[in-house]
């Protein structure tokens, strides 16, 4: 068994990935990042939060002393919680790369991001170019396995309100209701991109996979997510 240590631990996605590394044999301890008090229902002894306001202190706090071998990142928000372009890329960008090359320092084999689908640092558009920049500046780093998990409309009930995000996900679970595939090229459950991301670090873990990067694309995620 090894350590994990997770970022984002709070988000839609977040939530699900510490609830899967908590219930998974292959994880001793999940050191967490948060701003706020982790879920933990089941009461899981694994959990080992690490708490701070000032996020900008994360990549100093990274739990290196218990040399953990894979690093999870679901973090990001949304440029209306924050108010501009610029205080998203802080979070989305700038943290997530900190904290990853804190985590590349503590010895860290494979590092799994949720990013997502259209991702691309040539894009014209500021979301889908911030997500490619992060992407091609983790695969710079040189982990052992970069993992990267490009999920599509995330399906799931979030704490904020997202009027229009909201509208698609309805749309998402009627036609999910009637036939998956009608969903699964373009909306993906929460709970299954997480599971898909867990079970794509414990391989690469377990030698299972290559070194290197592995994108784990949408219909990729379906398939992972059912194992």
């Amino acid at each position: 068994m090894t350590a994990a240590v997770l970022a984002g631990g709070t988000g839609l996605v977040g939530t699900n990935i510490l609830s899967q590394l908590l219930a998974h044999p292959a994880f001793s301890a999940v050191h967490a990042y948060a701003r706020r008090d982790l879920p933990n229902p089941a009461g899981s002894t694994k959990l080992q939060p690490i708490i701070a306001t000032d996020s900008s202190q994360w990549p100093s706090q990274f739990p290196s002393s218990q040399k953990p071998k894979v690093f999870f990142s679901g973090l990001g928000t949304t440029r209306a919680q924050v108010g501009s372009v610029d205080a998203q890329r802080k979070i989305d960008h700038d943290l997530n790369l900190d904290l990853a090359k804190s985590a590349k320092e503590a010895g860290v084999e494979t590092y799994v991001l949720i990013s997502s689908n259209g991702a691309s640092h040539t894009s014209y558009f500021a979301y889908p170019k911030m997500k490619g920049e992060l992407e091609e500046a983790v695969k710079g780093l040189g982990f052992k396995h970069t993992v990267i998990v490009r999920p599509g409309l995330i399906v799931g009930d979030r704490s904020e309100s997202r009027p229009a995000e909201a509208a698609l996900r309805g749309l998402a679970r009627g036609l999910k209701g009637l036939t998956p595939k009608m969903t699964d090229w373009w909306a993906q459950d929460a709970s299954t991109i997480a599971r898909a991301a867990v079970n794509a670090g414990v391989q690469c873990m377990d030698g299972k996979k290559e070194d290197g990067v592995w994108l784990v694309e949408m219909k990729d995620i379906v398939a992972l997510g059912k194992e």
